[in-house]
């Protein structure tokens, strides 16, 4: 639900990967940002009702993302999507990440976008300690990137997993994302992302800020 530059770039990358769209806004004119070759289906109408809905195919949907501009709409149509046509596999952007909190304990997961957005600043302008990029939904253990002291390039990275007593998860290197084997070694640039409980992400971000031999 929402074709303005999220909907429609979601909706193009799914078609691209070969899985069938529909895709709902109230302005028809929003459609145009599909481009003439997209193959989904393009529906005019309100993203949260039943004939709507029904008429987007969504009884044979295997998710649903609410991604209007609008909080209230995206929250509305998550529920109905999960509530009344059981879909599980559901997301809501929501602007207001105090919302966000809300509706993550109501079991509907969110992306808030203005938070999302802020962090992701603020770790490129003081990348100290770990950003964290996943949380599941108890919120005690997270994904997070783990900016490096650079003493640690040209060692092995199982030397930092010990140090540092945390897991590599993965490794973004050249742009790509990469699982580490027993005797990968460290590079200059690389973005190393590790799985932790919440509660010691400090710590494990001190490690990686430190020189080898300091832990």
């Amino acid at each position: 639900m929402g074709c303005g530059r999220v909907g429609s770039t979601l909706a193009l990358s799914l078609t691209a990967r070969s899985h069938s769209v529909a895709v709902i806004d109230q302005d028809a004119e929003s459609f145009r940002r599909l481009g003439n070759d997209f193959e989904g289906a393009r529906i005019t109408g309100v993203g949260f009702d039943r004939d709507t809905l029904v008429m987007a195919r969504i009884e044979e949907a295997g998710a649903f993302c609410a991604v209007s501009s609008g909080d209230n709409s995206n929250i509305i149509a998550a529920r109905v999507a999960r509530e009344t046509f059981g879909i599980e596999n559901v997301v809501a952007r929501i602007y207001d990440p105090r919302r966000a909190q809300v509706y993550e304990r109501l079991g509907i997961p969110t992306v808030a976008t203005v938070r999302w957005t802020a962090d992701q600043m603020l770790h490129r302008i003081l990348p100290e300690g770990g950003h964290r990029e996943w949380t599941d939904l108890s919120g005690r253990v997270v994904v997070a990137e783990v900016p490096f002291h650079h003493g640690w390039i040209g060692r092995r990275l199982r030397e930092l997993e010990r140090a540092s007593g945390a897991r590599v998860a993965f490794m973004t290197r050249y742009g790509e994302g990469t699982l580490p084997a027993d005797d990968t070694v460290v590079q200059d640039g690389d973005l190393i992302h590790v799985i932790a409980a919440k509660d010691d992400l400090d710590r494990v971000g001190d490690a990686f800020a430190g020189q080898p031999g300091e832990h």
